[in-house]
């Protein structure tokens, strides 16, 4: 049997868990390949009772004998990738090959000078909640086309002149609108140069790669950052992320043709949780939101901030099936509900009197929209050491089948607990 080409999405609103569900499945596949986003978004996954952060790095590095690539859609942060590899290398796990796409941009210095003064200039009611990582200013200037590639940090005098006229428009910017110090043309050419000496080694061609392996019948699995509904085109815009987590970016973003899509799988906690701004319709303001941060753990790996906690919103994860053509959820962290009774679930909106239960593309309305909910029996048994679906209380499961009955998408992977083998797997 042909082993599947599979794309992994966040179908929330970030920090679902991709990480923990693309390692669990990185085993049965050759490729794992990050296709958008940069360090502004966190990976944890538990191995071995070790925990390990990626930023960048696709979660299969922990695996002997893989692939990984990071296409081009993905904007580098070279010091912080450099970093990463380092620690891999400390600790003695950087088994997975690397492969670095040369096309993909370069998250230089002034990049995260002006996200972090971009958005102190913004009003509070405009903050968009940015991690300050440069990622919306890289994004600008590739699609301004005047960006920086990582095969650029292989060219002397290419490199030079980039940065020339980058640091030209740049540093009007940072002196007469923000009344900061220009940057330095020689100091930022040479730690260029040497990021590219370094990771030369890892640069190659990403779209190459997998469309390769993809004609020699080896098993890729896609994984995005963020999720859907920090997606630039279809999230809560304008409170989104600066590229396209959703499943069709995981085509541009590494070159390969939706046909060579098998299945795409969307990854949801069994409730929800956002960072930074913007609508979040099932928000809890009360001890009970703080219970699920504390249980869950629920702070961004990249910034340490609190996430914003709530109940599970089917309204918005039915939305992520749509966009995405989910074909399966991956339901992670169903044991931080463990002791909850009753739970509760968002099934519709009422806006302005009216109860909807479709998600409004417009963020004022779902600003405003009041959740209504469906209340589900819970369970006190702990959830840790299950391993069959059979295993799950009669409640627990119950309140899986809900999901699935009114997203219309199967739960294929079942999270109970932090550890790599605390897993349910079904239908995969």
């Amino acid at each position: 049997m042909k082993r599947k080409a599979e794309v992994i999405i966040g179908a929330q609103w970030g920090d679902e868990g991709k990480g923990r569900v693309v390692d669990a499945l990185a085993e049965r596949v050759d490729l794992v390949v990050r296709y958008q986003g940069g360090a502004n978004a966190g990976h944890t996954v538990i191995a071995g009772g070790e925990k390990h952060v990626f930023h960048l790095l696709p979660s299969g590095m922990l695996y002997p004998g893989k692939t990984c690539v990071i296409g081009g859609g993905v904007v580098v942060d070279p010091a912080q990738l450099l970093t990463e590899l380092r620690e891999l290398q400390e600790k003695g796990r950087d088994r997975a090959r690397l492969v670095v796409s040369r096309t993909s941009h370069v998250v230089m210095p002034y990049h995260k000078i002006l996200d972090t003064l971009g958005e102190r200039e913004r009003s509070s009611c405009q903050k968009i909640g940015t991690t300050h990582r440069g990622i919306g200013p890289c994004y600008v200037d590739k699609f301004n086309r005047v960006g920086i590639r990582m095969e650029d940090l292989l060219f002397p005098q290419t490199l030079r002149e980039k940065l020339a006229f980058n640091l030209e428009m740049k540093n009007l910017l940072l002196t007469r609108i923000y009344g900061e110090k220009p940057l330095a043309l020689d100091e930022l050419y040479n730690q260029a140069l040497a990021w590219g000496g370094e990771l030369a080694p890892f640069l190659g061609d990403g779209a190459l790669e997998v469309n390769r392996a993809l004609d020699e019948g080896r098993g890729v699995l896609f994984e995005g950052a963020q999720g859907t509904l920090l997606d630039v085109d279809f999230g809560t815009y304008p409170y989104v992320t600066s590229s396209s987590p959703t499943a069709g970016g995981a085509c541009t973003g590494v070159g390969v043709g939706p046909t060579r899509i098998d299945r795409v799988l969307g990854v949801a906690k069994a409730y929800c949780t956002r960072v930074g701004e913007g609508p979040f319709p099932t928000e809890l303001l009360d001890d009970l939101g703080q219970q699920l941060r504390d249980r869950g753990g629920e702070y961004g790996a990249t910034t340490g901030r609190p996430r914003r906690c709530g109940w599970l919103d089917l309204v918005a994860l039915r939305y992520a099936v749509m966009v995405n053509g989910l074909g399966g959820l991956a339901v992670t962290k169903l044991d931080v509900l463990t002791g909850i009774d009753p739970l509760k679930v968002a099934v519709g909106y009422r806006i302005d009197g009216q109860e909807v239960q479709h998600f409004p593309s417009d963020p004022q309305l779902l600003q405003n929209a009041e959740p209504v909910y469906r209340e589900l029996k819970g369970w006190t048994e702990p959830l840790e050491e299950c391993r069959r679906p059979e295993d799950l209380p009669r409640a627990a499961r119950d309140y899986l089948k809900f999901m699935e009955e009114f997203c219309g998408a199967p739960a294929v992977l079942v999270g109970v607990g932090p550890a790599r083998e605390a897993t349910i797997l079904q239908g995969l």
